[in-house]
């Protein structure tokens, strides 16, 4: 029981420590993946970035992700722990060794994991990325600590949902991001974290004390972290816009009312489209309307602030939840 509470505590201060640290560069990568970047924060006359513009309210937003995250992150972790201890249990043994490789037991048990978390975290990433796109009056400081947590621009961005439903748009583009990230992350993390301490012992150097614990996981899983990232950030863009999207799309069935109406009243459709916002699209449409506007390069924007915050997000958040788990074990024993 008492395990269960460690992974839950260890996970849960991981990520309020993270989410503190690298959200303005998570900020600034929805900036640059939303379909509004170039009439919003780039200038073309000048051929430049409105660099002052981008850079304001990096924070915006950050209350509800951190009141999410923490529950989502200790669901996750628990699921992937136990999980993998199942999954390793029923594994069999042939000839001596596992008939299932170790890499493939931790794939599926961080698939398992992601699953659970996604779900609780859809609705946090939703209100989050609506509230970084939401612009702010030029006159108001973002230095002082109590435009931290930002209340009125997420409560700005809730207030744009009509339906509860809608929080949850996105989820599958977020699983479908999340999947194959740490399907590759967590096997790379989980070798490259064996293969640096069994290095350190063959060296002499293996202490095992916790900052030695810290760093080594804080290495793996950084850059595991940033090659899955860059891997990943395609589905990313996707997902960004699909979110940012998600307060104006309305069903099928009420966007065919509102089109028969405006017919009946010969209102230009265009300006219906204008003023109500668009039906609901998949991942592949708006995979295919970014490649019309950018090619495949359109995929790919945001990809090193993405890889950057992953690598320092991912080495800090694994780094701080194994330690984390190791200090509270020690406290028990």
């Amino acid at each position: 029981m008492s395990n269960h509470r460690d992974v839950l505590l260890a996970g849960g201060f991981a990520a309020f420590t993270v989410d503190l640290l690298v959200y303005p560069l998570d900020t600034l990568k929805t900036r640059f993946q939303s379909p509004d970047y170039k009439k919003i924060y780039y200038d073309a006359s000048k051929n430049a970035v409105k660099k002052r513009l981008l850079f304001r309210g990096l924070y915006q937003g950050v209350g509800s992700v951190i009141l999410i995250t923490i529950p989502s992150s200790g669901a996750f972790f628990t699921t992937y722990e136990a999980a993998k201890t199942l999954l390793s249990k029923a594994n069999p043994i042939y000839n001596g060794s596992a008939l299932v490789p170790q890499p493939l037991i931790h794939s599926a048990a961080s698939a398992a994991a992601e699953l659970v978390s996604c779900f609780i975290l859809t609705p946090a990433e939703v209100l989050k990325q609506n509230a970084q796109m939401i612009r702010r009056p030029a006159g108001v400081s973002t230095s002082k600590a109590s435009t931290v947590f930002q209340p009125s621009v997420t409560l700005q961005a809730l207030k744009q949902f009509q339906r509860p439903s809608q929080l949850w748009r996105g989820y599958t583009t977020l699983a479908a991001r999340n999947l194959p990230f740490t399907a590759m992350q967590f096997p790379t993390f989980e070798h490259l974290k064996e293969s640096i301490k069994n290095y350190r012992k063959r060296s002499g150097m293996f202490t095992g004390g916790l900052m030695e614990t810290a760093l080594t996981t804080a290495v793996g899983a950084g850059t595991a972290g940033s090659l899955a990232a860059v891997i990943t950030t395609p589905i990313d863009v996707v997902k960004t816009r699909i979110m940012l999207s998600a307060a104006d799309e309305r069903s099928e069935a009420a966007a065919k009312k509102e089109v028969e109406k405006a017919q009946k009243q010969r209102q230009s459709l265009d300006k219906l489209a204008r003023k109500k916002g668009v039906t609901k699209k998949s991942g592949l449409a708006v995979a295919r309307e970014v490649m019309q506007e950018s090619g495949v390069k359109g995929l790919f924007r945001g990809g090193i602030l993405r890889c950057s915050w992953t690598a320092l997000g991912s080495g800090l958040y694994l780094g701080v939840y194994e330690s984390g788990r190791v200090w509270l074990g020690d406290q028990h024993e």
